[in-house]
């Protein structure tokens, strides 16, 4: 795409039907990367009764354990962020599978906890900028109005590979032990790696997308300008208190649905389709909703920030609210809720990043705020773990957790709504590129 410094966007030219497939088999890619990177995020969870038993382990210890993968998640986020101007994504995306490929061959077989912990810090490094460098390569593809949808595909592709893993891999650990369900995931990691080097050619190479021809609105600026802008730091706010749901959904929600809610292994790997399944199909819808309210005329102020942090209030309210009720189906309802409409505000989300911030800029921006909605990750797990482990009972402790958990969700989206307004940023942005020009 031509960048350019006229306030408005010039006419779409329609996209050649073979690109436009090409775009898509892309995104199609992007989806099975981000499955099975959930996958491999959520399968200590799915193991986790069976782990705390083998090792010995306290809850305590557990929240550590799920907390070690966040550790370096930051600095994986920021350095491929950077990498990313400087390294073509068809070998970067490929190199970073690769990597998480060989962090699970050592839990083949039998490992001591500090070597498990090992083991996931550095996945935790490599996957850091999983989810912003596939946000990066899908818009790339696409002009500024198709850009929710294909981010929404992108976020689904997280939900959609929990969706699969719960049963499957709950299944493998049932029957066999939890070392088997990583024979599955290092072969699917090889097997991904392979066909996005013959399929992934020419990905996230700027703007140039080959999916259509668009005269966009962002001007290339300082990274100061671009930072100090309140869709950026809104949205920094927004990923943080959102990607907190994420991460107690993949580090304590299979264990908080056995030892709070007292269903057994396999019930509870059934129940985790719920809130992924839920997930998968809100990314998608809400990243058509946002685009079709653009399309519309719908200002992105609206259409990407009003709408993304009333889907993590939504999910913040959930939260709270599930554990006020008796077990059964709404309970089970408003879990599917609380873990579910934060990721569909991802894709909405970053997409007024791609409003916002040029294209060769956009890799790293997106990596800091992958980073900085790493800190959540890195902090929740061991917050409800402490607090399940101080309390009288699991049962306060999880609902303590949870309560404060959707409080913290609801003030990050009010702070985001008065935050996030692309169309007043660009043209800030552009006044004081033209200012220090």
């Amino acid at each position: 795409m031509t960048q350019t410094a006229a306030p408005t966007a010039a006419p779409v030219r329609a996209s050649h039907p073979t690109r436009s497939r090409r775009a898509w088999i892309i995104v199609g890619l992007l989806v099975a990367f981000m499955l099975i990177n959930h996958a491999d995020k959520s399968v200590i969870a799915f193991a986790g009764v069976q782990i705390q038993k083998d090792l010995g382990l306290s809850s305590e210890q557990f929240g550590l354990l799920q907390s070690s993968f966040f550790w370096l998640f930051a600095a994986g986020a920021l350095f491929f962020g950077w990498l990313s101007s400087r390294v073509s994504l068809r070998w970067l995306l490929a190199g970073l599978m690769l990597t998480w490929v060989a962090t699970m061959i050592p839990l083949l077989g039998t490992v001591s906890f500090g070597a498990l912990i090992a083991c996931r810090v550095v996945l935790g490094f490599a996957e850091g900028p999983a989810f912003a460098l596939a946000n990066h390569a899908a818009h790339s593809w696409f002009p500024p109005e198709k850009r929710a949808m294909a981010g929404g595909f992108v976020s689904a592709g997280a939900s959609i590979g929990t969706l699969l893993a719960a049963p499957a891999l709950t299944w493998i650990i049932f029957r066999w032990d939890w070392h088997a369900a990583f024979y599955v995931l290092i072969a699917m990691g090889v097997l991904w790696a392979v066909a996005w080097l013959i399929l992934g050619r020419n990905s996230g190479d700027g703007d140039a997308a080959p999916a259509s021809t668009v005269v966009v609105e962002t001007v290339d600026a300082p990274y100061r300008t671009i930072l100090r802008t309140g869709t950026v730091i809104g949205i920094a706010v927004l990923m943080f208190s959102s990607y907190w749901s994420t991460t107690l959904k993949i580090a304590w929600l299979p264990v908080y649905l056995q030892e709070g809610l007292g269903y057994d292994t396999a019930t509870a790997g059934q129940l985790m389709m719920l809130p992924y399944g839920l997930a998968a199909v809100g990314a998608i819808g809400a990243g058509w909703i946002s685009g079709r309210l653009v399309s519309r005329g719908v200002s992105r102020k609206v259409a990407r920030g009003w709408f993304s942090a009333a889907l993590v209030a939504g999910g913040g309210l959930s939260m709270a609210g599930f554990t006020l009720l008796d077990q059964g189906t709404p309970q089970l309802i408003l879990i599917a809720l609380a873990f579910s409409m934060n990721t569909a505000a991802f894709g909405v989300a970053l997409s007024a990043i791609a409003d916002v911030v040029q294209a060769k800029k956009r890799g790293m921006v997106l990596g800091m705020l992958s980073a900085i909605a790493s800190i959540s990750g890195m902090v929740a797990p061991l917050v409800l773990g402490f607090t399940v482990g101080s309390s009288v009972d699991k049962i306060t402790g999880y609902a303590i957790g949870f309560q404060s958990s959707g409080v913290l969700m609801i003030v990050g989206a009010i702070v985001a709504v008065f935050l996030v307004n692309p169309e007043r940023d660009i043209a800030l942005i552009r006044r004081r590129v033209e200012a220090t020009a």
